[in-house]
């Protein structure tokens, strides 16, 4: 295991990279609030059959904004690279929740949520006026409100303490973490820690782990940073350049090469938009 290298962290997860590519414009407004990573809010400026959901260990509620056929999903984060259903010329305001955090009024739904897409209205009792006030409104900041306005006291969770050094420790190593070393930090077995964190996030502490170590791999090809794949690959604790080409083309949909590519000729990071 190599130490979490400052230089090469990530900001945080950042954003679901297909998004970024196919928007016109991708807006991010930062929170502090304790369940939830950041707000979103993207337009699709063409029409493409590449936008795909890449697995980054968050739950997210997806607001489509299209006056026509308004709507919101709570989705759970992908295990492997998943096509999106993201309609040209429509609208969209997302709710990215922190890495292994479910819902509080998703937790029945914990262990069998990752992959799947749920209506809102399906899970919120004032679903409907919450989606009709948020895709009505053309102002991101003023969907953030309208969001913070209607979430429900139970929008955070608890989370056993064991999952969340779990969720800490895999964070600050990017990934790069042995289940034997969770073991040791946590004074659990490897059985107990599979349990537990499945029980409350949907995946298992080595699926989570390789899901952040690729994103930690996309968020440095994303910002630019100069380093060779097998640099890269040797940085993060991958076995070597071919495990870490082909963990990310099957998570992320494409090869590092080709996303760098596409990244650089589509300006892809000058779309971005960040609040603090």
């Amino acid at each position: 295991m190599t130490s979490p290298s400052p230089v090469h962290a990530p900001r945080d997860l950042g954003e679901q990279p297909w998004f970024v590519l196919n928007s016109s414009r991708y807006r991010v407004i930062n929170t502090r609030h304790p369940a939830i990573s950041h707000f979103y809010a993207l337009d699709i400026a063409t029409p493409s059959d590449l936008t795909f959901a890449v697995p980054d260990g968050c739950v997210d509620i997806l607001f489509d904004c299209d006056a026509s056929r308004p709507g919101a999903k709570l989705c759970g984060t992908p295990l492997k690279a998943q096509r999106v259903d993201l309609l040209h010329q429509h609208r969209y305001f997302g709710v990215r929740f922190r890495p292994g955090v479910i819902p509080g009024f998703a937790q029945n739904l914990a262990e069998d949520l990752a992959e799947q897409q749920i209506d809102l209205q399906d899970l919120l009792p004032n679903a409907q006026d919450m989606i009709e006030s948020i895709t009505r409104e053309v102002q991101f900041d003023e969907q953030m409100a309208l969001f913070n306005g209607f979430a429900p006291a139970s929008l955070s969770r608890t989370t056993s303490a064991l999952t969340t050094l779990v969720i800490d420790k895999v964070l600050a190593h990017r990934g790069d973490i042995r289940i034997s070393q969770l073991e040791a930090l946590s004074g659990y077995t490897e059985r107990t820690l599979q349990r537990q964190f499945r029980h409350d996030t949907g995946m298992t502490p080595k699926t989570f782990c390789r899901i952040i170590r690729c994103q930690a791999a996309l968020s440095c090809i994303s910002n630019g940073f100069e380093l060779s794949f097998s640099d890269l690959a040797q940085d993060l604790g991958f076995t070597d350049q071919s495990h870490f080409l082909r963990d990310f083309k099957q998570l992320i949909s494409t090869t590092p090469n080709d996303y760098q590519r596409q990244l650089i000729k589509s300006a892809g990071r000058a779309r971005i938009d960040v609040t603090a």
